[in-house]
């Protein structure tokens, strides 16, 4: 009865870690929302790409818990905001910060 008892303890406790360690906070992700988060980035990276006036854009693209960084350099102002808009398009984002700079040409 005692083996019992110290098993479902430990069994307990291996659980409760488990849950604990793959909960959120503020500054890191859960696993799933690491995954939400990966599959959001890859569907804004397609989105950019498929756009014809972006695709000499040097875009990157970061996703956290639903925002997505756009970083990188576009040729013109209405090509940042073309970005913008198409990473607003995506299913699951939730807001959009554009980090993106203006080539300057020389």
């Amino acid at each position: 009865m005692k083996q019992l008892k110290f098993i479902s303890t430990i069994i307990l406790a291996v659980m409760f870690a488990t849950v604990l360690g793959c909960a959120s906070t503020s500054r890191q992700e859960s696993t799933g929302e690491y995954l939400d988060d990966s599959v959001i980035t890859t569907k804004v990276k397609a989105s950019i790409f498929n756009e014809p006036s972006l695709k000499s854009a040097e875009i990157n693209v970061k996703t956290f818990k639903g925002e997505v960084q756009l970083s990188g350099f576009v040729s013109t102002e209405a090509d940042g905001k073309n970005a913008v808009d198409v990473a607003r398009s995506v299913k699951g984002v939730k807001s959009v910060r554009n980090d993106m700079r203006i080539k300057s040409r020389q």
